[in-house]
């Protein structure tokens, strides 16, 4: 666990055949960009992380609660004891067992390659390779219920580029071993491949598998803060037919405030999975991500009620794995259109849109509003109810959107009818820029900075400068290249962070000095243009 930013460029396209006998599967196979359980049945991931390898003695009371609030899957952390104590094959056949036992598809993952290349403790991939081999044992026959998630986060933010030939090595070697379970593969930079080096070579990884079993696996947090990052990335693997799950996520995070209901309802509304982090334990200041305090089912937290309880939650849209006998007779029949939106409240930066609301033989989960150009649909925002406030958009462009409602099933409707409009022109530069102190100290602080594109076109090498008003200074700055004149700051991208995308956004962080008072800059100019304050 631990997050970063954001930038882009293009996925290659591959096609797959998209059914899969129920005969020919003996375990989960991959098809057409979809998970298919050992029926044949498709399965989609609904459930949470779980700490195994720290609090060993709450898996049995963990795996229990967190199946009577609805999951289907749990991944669960082990170590191959390069950092932690490690977790030989009877206690891994012990978690496979309880697992079972509880119908909960296992994904199982080992933790210490957390942030390979930054992280001092980290062990590569080949270190998590040896691990699966060494406890293959327990894993052996139970490719039905277990898939394999080979190293967590297996690199920082470092020269991520060896991940593809990394990655490509550990699925041959677990193939030779005699692995044929489906495999769990993680994004580089903590996960968050912001550096999109997983999206841009997610093809050819899939190809290098022998047996074409290979499920990616992006985990989100503030790199994921807005509505078009999340359905941009994710849906670039979908028009690929390439697997893709939420392999982590939260509800906010040091390096930024997430949009899980964006990724909650674009993932049901594109049938992918989502694993969210986690059950409880957690610490280092990221104790906010628990969703039991103190392992108390019974006393969940603000994220745990979201993701358990709220719209598109686990609750909602969990099936359990036919596998287990589960899944039950399935809705197939979308809801019907939603009213053509009527618009008001234009400004330079957004909109706000309603609609006639849909109906459903089960029940509307939300709306997905889309921008519609030529033959071209770009989701904008999501909705729960029959109106949303759309922002971001770019002053004095013209927008024909239109609006699709989804239910629990994950049916969509047929689309509304359009409307077009044109926001306002507005002033200054097309960019936002928000300053928050993480902490401070006597005499030091942290800062994050991030950076936002609200422009209709991509911002390719950036200088981001600010004004000091009570005499701070910059001691230290990660992920930009800074100096100081007098009270002036500026920011300079380095080379994995020069491109912004239009929407898109990056992100900053330095740590200063400062005396009496530590005031927050009040205006900041993105390559000399002024940017609003958010």
């Amino acid at each position: 666990m631990r997050r970063l930013l954001a930038l882009a460029t293009a996925l290659v396209a591959v096609l797959f055949l998209t059914t899969v006998p129920a005969s020919a599967a003996t375990g989960f196979k991959v098809s057409g960009g979809r998970l298919y359980d050992a029926t044949g049945a498709e399965f989609v991931m609904r459930g949470v992380n779980h700490a195994h390898t720290w609090y060993a003695s709450r898996t049995t009371k963990a795996l229990s609660d967190v199946k009577a609030l609805g999951a289907n899957t749990v991944r669960v952390v082990l170590s191959s004891g390069d950092q932690w104590t490690r977790n030989d094959a009877a206690d891994v056949a012990n978690v496979i067992s309880q697992c079972k036992a509880n119908k909960l598809i296992c994904v199982l993952e080992v933790h210490d390659t957390t942030g390979y290349g930054e992280q001092s403790a980290a062990v590569t991939l080949a270190k998590a390779v040896d691990y699966w081999i060494s406890v293959q044992s327990a894993l052996t026959g139970q490719e039905a219920y277990v898939i394999v998630n080979i190293g967590n986060e297996p690199w920082g933010n470092t020269n991520t580029a060896p991940w593809t030939a990394d990655t490509k090595t550990a699925i041959g070697r677990l193939r030779a071993a005699g692995f044929t379970h489906t495999l769990m593969v993680d994004a580089p930079n903590w996960g968050q491949d912001w550096s999109f080096t997983m999206r841009d070579n997610a093809a050819s990884v899939f190809a290098s598998d022998s047996l074409r079993n290979t499920v990616f696996s992006i985990h989100m947090y503030g790199v994921f803060d807005t509505a078009a990052e999340i359905t941009d990335y994710l849906g670039r693997f979908v028009s690929a037919g390439l697997p893709i799950v939420v392999g982590e996520f939260g509800n906010t995070h040091s390096d930024g405030d997430v949009d899980e209901d964006t990724i909650l309802s674009y993932t049901q509304s594109q049938r992918l999975g989502y694993l969210g982090w986690s059950w409880s334990g957690n610490g280092g200041g990221v104790e906010y991500l628990d969703m039991a305090i103190g392992f108390d089912a019974a006393n969940l937290s603000a994220w745990g009620q979201r993701i358990f309880n709220g719209a598109n939650g686990i609750k909602q849209t969990s099936r359990e794995a036919a596998v287990f006998g589960g899944g039950g007779p399935v809705d197939t029949t979308p809801p019907t259109a939603p009213g053509t939106p009527v618009v008001s409240g234009v400004s330079s930066g957004g909109a706000v849109l309603s609609w006639a609301a849909s109906t459903d033989a089960v029940g509307v989960t939300g709306y997905d509003v889309v921008r519609v150009s030529g033959g071209v649909e770009t989701a904008l925002m999501s909705s729960s109810g029959a109106s949303v406030t759309v922002s971001g958009l770019s002053a004095g462009t013209a927008y024909t959107v239109a609006v699709y409602a989804r239910d629990a099933a994950g049916n969509r409707s047929s689309r509304s009818g359009t409307v077009t409009f044109t926001t306002s022109a507005g002033g200054g530069g097309a960019c936002a820029v928000a300053y928050r102190v993480a902490s401070q100290w006597q005499g030091g602080f942290g800062a994050d900075v991030t950076i936002r594109n609200t422009g209709s076109a991509a911002v390719n090498g950036w200088t981001l400068r600010w004004t000091f008003a009570n005499g701070q200074t910059v001691t230290q700055m990660w992920n930009a290249t800074a100096s100081q004149s007098g009270a002036v700051v500026s920011a300079v991208n380095v080379a994995y962070n020069a491109a912004i995308p239009a929407g898109g956004s990056v992100g900053i962080g330095f740590n200063g000095s400062w005396a009496g008072t530590n005031a927050v800059p009040t205006g900041f100019t993105l390559n000399g243009a002024a940017c609003a304050v958010s």
